[in-house]
């Protein structure tokens, strides 16, 4: 089960018309689509996706780009919130599940794997999954080491002295415990979860009867699993990846906020980038739109088509200017003269001649006109009705024009 009903309020205004998971990431992908490449290439093909807000271009994304074999029985297929239990909605992420039980009913598996879907990373979950079954957890978790000091805006993990049961859950701790044997780092729950299938099911029911429950996975299915003594966790670190090289082996990002899916996104731009898309031993899935390949033209004086240490998507024509540092996505147009930098730029968007776009991200179809500026002076930017994140980066929403 992948959960994808969360709203995705700190990404406004990417999230205004979409949900979080459908946010474009990396010029041709959905954030979903790394979750579901981990299954899939797996081999973990009966897929459960649910859904809540704004699911309309998920559900589409979903059903047009992931088209498993049913004659396998292999099946990748939305589940909007169906209100199968009363007239409300998903409570939370525990919610969500306990409210689509009937799934885990039909298929009758002994093991459910829970991910979070919007995600930036790669993992081969067999290995979790093998570990969860040697050791005969009700539920493992999937953490990350993390500075014990910084791992303060994570879920944290207090791990006993074997270093695989799990003794508590905190949320949040103003004073993480350490990891065993590292008193300088701390384990962060990663919203990756291995449950044998009863467990699963007891805990959800023993959690809707509780009327003081978040209803949440990490903060209350998995610490009554705690208490029963049956809960491990799983270092992601330990995790081989084929194809994956020392520089973005343990990758992971959690682009909850503007500032990390933007910097995420830039992570990509390095000769030698932190997360490497070119792993084709365990390859990110997504269907290519039907475009040209990118074109670069002009090259007299300073009118000179040119991308540097960039992600170029197919579609793009880089019309003599200057990008650098950036992502652009299917369709996008960069005209004489602009300069496009340290920009995440989505599908269809065009940039005029003689514009500057830097520190920004730009959603779909937004019009930069000639000489227009975006992303240089922040407080200009807020004045014309922009979002400007805590680290400075300038988002404008879809289908904008940008005025003076």
């Amino acid at each position: 089960m992948v959960l994808a009903g969360g709203a995705g309020k700190r990404l406004a205004p990417l999230t205004a018309d979409r949900a979080k998971p459908a946010v474009p990431f990396g010029g041709l992908y959905r954030l979903i689509d790394f979750a579901l490449s981990n299954l899939v290439n797996a081999g973990m093909r009966r897929i459960c996706v649910l859904t809540q807000y704004k699911s309309h271009s998920l559900d589409r994304h979903i059903t047009t780009t992931w088209r498993l074999s049913s004659l396998l029985g292999n099946y990748v297929t939305p589940v909007p919130a169906q209100q199968r239990l009363g007239p409300h909605w998903y409570t939370g992420s525990a919610d969500a599940i306990y409210q689509s039980l009937n799934l885990v009913y039909d298929d009758k598996p002994d093991i459910v794997a829970v991910f979070g879907a919007d995600h930036v990373f790669r993992m081969d979950p067999r290995q979790m999954i093998a570990q969860h079954i040697r050791h005969g957890a009700g539920v493992t978790v999937a953490a990350i080491p993390v500075p014990r000091l910084e791992a303060a805006s994570f879920g944290v993990i207090k791990a006993a002295a074997d270093g695989r049961t799990i003794e508590a859950f905190l949320e949040k701790p103003a004073d993480p415990p350490a990891m065993p044997g590292s008193p300088d780092m701390a384990y962060a729950s990663m919203g990756i979860y291995i449950f044998t299938a009863d467990a699963l099911v007891e805990a959800l029911r023993k959690d809707a009867g509780d009327d003081g429950s978040r209803h949440d996975m990490g903060g209350d299915i998995v610490p009554q699993l705690v208490r029963q003594g049956t809960a491990q966790v799983y270092d992601f670190l330990t995790n081989e990846v084929p194809g994956a090289e020392p520089r973005d082996s343990g990758y992971w990002r959690d682009v909850g906020t503007l500032d990390s899916y933007f910097d995420a996104q830039m992570d990509l731009c390095a000769v030698h980038p932190i997360f490497n898309l070119y792993n084709d031993e365990w390859p990110i899935l997504t269907q290519v739109p039907s475009q040209p390949p990118a074109k670069f033209v002009h090259d007299s004086g300073d009118r000179i088509g040119r991308a540097i240490n960039s992600v170029v998507s197919n579609g793009v024509i880089v019309s003599g200017g200057l990008v650098r540092d950036a992502v652009l996505s299917p369709g996008v147009r960069v005209n004489s003269w602009a300069r496009v930098e340290r920009a995440v730029i989505l599908h269809n968007t065009i940039i005029g001649r003689n514009a500057v776009v830097e520190n920004a991200i730009l959603d779909k179809n937004v019009e930069v006109p000639e000489g227009a500026v975006v992303g240089v002076d922040k407080d200009h930017d807020r004045e014309r009705g922009f979002v400007v994140s805590e680290g400075g980066i300038t988002v404008v929403g879809k289908g904008q024009v940008i005025p003076p």
